[in-house]
Parts: C-alpha cells; sequence; structure tokens
C-alpha cells in the first residue's frame, strides 16, 4: 500500500529540517511551530505534555491512531512538532482516518 497524503507531507517535513520529533526536543522549541501530532498509544504523560506544548505555543493537535514511529521515522518516538506553515496547513486539510483532531478533555 503506498502512502497517504500525511504521510507524504511529514516525509517532505522530514527532509526540509521542519519536523521535531520526541516530546523533549518539542519541549525545546519557543515558538514557529503550527502543528503538533502525539500518538494514540502514547502513554498518559506524554499526552498530558502534547496538550501543554499546544496551549503553550497556540497551535493544533492531532492524534495519530497507528503507526506514528513509522509515520516520522523514528522508533520509539510518539511526538513531533510541525514547524513549517503550509505543510501544517496541508496536513490539516487532508486528515485521514488515521488521525483526528485533540477534541479537548483530558487524557
Amino acid at each position: 500500500m503506498g502512502k497517504t497524503k500525511i504521510e507524504t507531507y511529514i516525509g517532505f517535513c522530514i527532509k526540509s529540517g521542519k519536523l521535531t520529533r520526541g516530546a523533549g526536543a518539542v519541549e525545546t522549541l519557543k515558538n514557529g511551530v503550527y502543528l503538533i501530532i502525539v500518538a494514540a498509544d502514547a502513554s498518559d504523560n506524554t499526552k498530558k505534555l502534547a496538550v501543554k506544548y499546544k496551549n503553550r505555543l497556540l497551535c493544533p493537535l492531532i492524534v495519530c491512531k497507528s503507526g506514528f514511529d513509522s509515520v516520522v521515522n523514528k522508533p520509539g518516538c510518539k511526538m513531533a512538532a510541525v514547524r513549517d506553515k503550509q505543510l501544517a496547513k496541508a496536513i490539516l486539510d487532508n486528515l485521514d482516518d488515521n488521525f483526528e483532531f485533540y477534541a479537548g478533555g483530558n487524557y
């Protein structure tokens, strides 16, 4: 099966150096983040951190239901931040069955 549009856009982010992978790396970002992506199978603490970063950086948060570490091409990765405005918009405009908006509330 081929890559989805979102996987292709995330691949563009990786190649252009505009994807920050890992909760610790995302924590160091101060601005210029347009989208945060978290894995659905991440720990509760990681999910809470994702919500915290979403609120601090004032950007949308989406949840990847499966295969997140292969999508971002980093084994064990549970969170990533997109730092390109156009690619973040393209990802949000093309959400598929494997991705969903974080609807709020607690994890």
